[in-house]
């Protein structure tokens, strides 16, 4: 897809997070899956190996884990903002449900979109922006041209 057609914003935070104190915007991880199914080994040693470090490193984050037959297995993320998002985990290692578990925690349920600028402020300057010119005398910057008549004739 072309920049054009792409969806862009400016950058921003959610809810000037960070400004405080940095709030994890992940608010729950369900994790389903099904208790024999080949499918389900990775998030079967997930549960049993790594759950408990994710819970501590991740004290604001709810960990669900809901046990069904014939399921594929899949995480599904809930955020502060309402943003749902399911992730698929079949047939994935117990160490790459772990990367995937930090990602999410990591991002704001925004969606992933092309940024503007790199910089935006609520508030922008009156004054405008600066230039070499800004400060200097204005006599720099003034160039005297010889004026013409109609009457007068270029010399060639």
């Amino acid at each position: 897809m072309t920049a054009r057609g792409s969806p862009s914003r400016f950058l921003q935070s959610v809810l000037h997070n960070g400004v405080g104190r940095y709030v994890c915007q992940l608010k729950r991880v369900s994790l389903l899956f099904s208790k024999d199914a080949p499918s389900s080994l990775g998030a079967r040693e997930f549960i049993e190996e790594k759950a408990v470090d994710f819970a501590r490193k991740n004290p604001s984050v709810v960990l669900y884990v809901h046990p069904h037959k014939c399921r594929v297995p899949k995480l599904v993320a809930e955020y502060l903002n309402g943003a749902v998002r399911e992730e698929g985990i079949n047939s994935k290692s117990a160490e790459e449900i772990v990367q995937l578990m930090q990602k999410l925690a990591n991002q704001s349920g925004l969606d992933i979109i092309r940024i503007r600028k790199p910089y935006h402020t609520d508030s922008p300057s009156v004054q405008g922006q600066w230039h070499p010119f800004t400060n200097k005398p204005l006599s720099n910057n003034i160039t005297n041209f010889k004026a013409f008549s109609e009457h007068t004739q270029s010399v060639q």
